[in-house]
């Protein structure tokens, strides 16, 4: 489903390029929770904005369903993959379904309005966050724990085949980063979604993932 080939990743600012990682070589298939694992600085956050489509490979290509990720336009690469990041964005006034529903903003006709089909897929994303109590609350009246498990739910709601998270549990409590981390297994399970996870938690992510990254030092990794 996502194929990388000898993928170089970096930041490009006016003329200067920044490489962060390359030669990286991984083929992640449907079904599958991958744990993406590596000390600050070595690239993690980079390859997930990489392989969404937010950064451009320095080198190298990524496919996506045995196509290149550069020929999607941003609204295909929206029904393909959705990403979730802790990156605080403000409420501007939306309340939490408002928010989740945004999810549902590349299948929505020209006039905007959602089907009763958009409806329920937003409730049952609120529901298996268990967040539906706060639907009607302000996102700027939440804690950092509560936001997090918004974002997650409007990437539920995208109803993407894969899904990328980075550092989706840094606010959530312990119940809460379990949980999380059993719905995936099970979107993977039952739904045959590919869902790469960026986690410091290592002892959470062995318990749940099916195979991981790890970028290490001197553009050096290892695929489990």
């Amino acid at each position: 489903m996502i194929d990388i080939q000898n993928l170089e990743i970096g930041y490009k600012i006016k003329r200067k390029t920044n490489s962060v990682f390359t030669g990286l070589n991984a083929k992640f298939e449907a079904g599958a929770l991958i744990g993406l694992i590596g000390d600050n600085g070595i690239g993690k956050s980079t390859l997930l904005k990489t392989l969404t489509g937010y950064l451009a490979p320095l080198d190298g290509t990524v496919l996506i369903q045995n196509k290149n990720i550069n020929s999607f336009s941003f609204q295909e690469l929206a029904t393909l993959i959705s990403i979730v990041t802790t990156e605080k964005i403000g409420g501007f006034n939306l309340t939490v379904y408002d928010v989740v529903a945004l999810g549902r903003t590349p299948y929505l006709s020209l006039f905007g309005k959602l089907t009763a089909n958009d409806e329920a897929m937003i409730e049952n994303s609120l529901t298996s966050l268990s967040i539906s109590h706060l639907k009607d609350k302000l996102m700027d009246e939440l804690s950092d724990g509560q936001r997090q498990k918004v974002m997650i739910a409007k990437s539920l709601a995208q109803q993407t085949p894969i899904i990328i998270l980075d550092e989706p549990t840094a606010f959530l409590d312990y119940t809460s980063k379990h949980k999380l981390f059993e719905n995936l297994k099970n979107l993977c399970l039952n739904e045959k979604k590919l869902i790469i996870v960026s986690s410091h938690d290592i002892d959470l992510m062995q318990k749940y993932i099916t195979h991981s990254l790890h970028l290490k030092d001197n553009n050096c990794f290892e695929l489990a």
